[in-house]
């Protein structure tokens, strides 16, 4: 089994490659072993609370539609953020409808992976 986070930092940088636009932050495609502490740690933990969403459906996860899957991500990733920055931007913490398009694009293909990993 791989180390939890591993998935959802892979199934990010993936879908920042794909659906960027232009030149990503180098930041965003950082490889897991450089990843700070609080990201992996946060990426754990969303990993942890999309696995149990999609096991505890008992497959019907598969009814979502692609935004609901993603706005499941993004709510998980903004407690995190809470979690582990005292006083975050605004940006950090963003509603959905806030959210460029790239994200909310990059936030789906996590569940899905997530989803599939977790179906094995």
């Amino acid at each position: 089994m791989q180390e939890p986070g591993r998935i959802f930092r892979e199934a990010w940088i993936a879908g920042v490659l794909k659906h960027y636009p232009g030149e990503p932050k180098p930041s965003y495609i950082t490889p897991w072993e450089e990843t700070p502490e609080w990201e992996r740690a946060s990426a754990a933990a969303v990993e942890q609370q999309v696995r149990a969403f999609v096991e505890s459906a008992d497959g019907q996860t598969a009814h979502l539609s692609r935004e609901q899957r993603g706005l499941f991500v993004a709510l998980c990733w903004v407690a995190q953020i809470y979690r582990h920055i005292p006083n975050p931007k605004p940006s950090y913490v963003a509603d959905w409808d806030d959210l460029p398009q790239w994200q909310r694009e990059t936030d789906s293909d996590i569940f899905d992976a997530v989803e599939r990993h977790a179906r094995g």
